[in-house]
């Protein structure tokens, strides 16, 4: 669906760099728990890292900041989600990478301070780790092939909390 104005191809380009900390994200979660645990696709899958080359750089810079996460969090959602004079396209794709960045966030959570301790890193724990690894993935690949399109990703849930979030 494509509104509220004509997409730009700077447009395209700008609001497919928001999924870049989710992206980040969701690499560092996979890559720690194949290293820590043995788990997950990356372990599974040793090929699944040459997919990290080109991101290495961005992840050292942002692994080499303390809290360099909320920082990024904080200046997203004030310069570009609140700022009405950005392309309201921009402003949608951005909110919902930092939604998408939110949930992997809950999903670490819940893997790291509920299930690993009770059940271990089993067969269970490996499927629901794989599962928000290919869930957000799979969000974010869908994300910036529907924003280089010029059409807005429509994920279900929460785009509906992105609307409410930007108007």
């Amino acid at each position: 669906m494509t509104w509220r104005g004509t997409i730009t191809a700077q447009d395209r380009f700008f609001a497919c760099l928001p999924y870049l900390l989710p992206l980040i994200e969701v690499s560092l979660l996979g890559m720690s728990f194949a290293v820590r645990s043995g788990i997950g696709l990356f372990s599974q899958f040793p090929a699944l890292g040459l997919i990290l080359v080109p991101l290495s750089p961005l992840i050292r810079i942002y692994t080499g900041f303390p809290f360099a996460g909320l920082i990024v969090f904080i200046l997203l959602l004030t310069l570009v989600v609140r700022n009405t004079n950005i392309s309201h396209f921009i402003r949608f794709n951005t909110m919902q990478a930092i939604l998408l960045d939110i949930l992997l966030i809950l999903g670490q959570i819940i893997l790291d301070l509920v299930l690993v301790p009770t059940l271990g890193t089993g067969l269970f724990v490996d499927t629901i780790l794989n599962v928000v690894l290919l869930g957000i993935l799979g969000a974010i690949a869908f994300s910036v092939v529907q924003s280089i399109r010029g059409e807005y990703p429509e994920i279900p849930t929460l785009s509906e909390a992105v609307h409410m979030q930007v108007r």
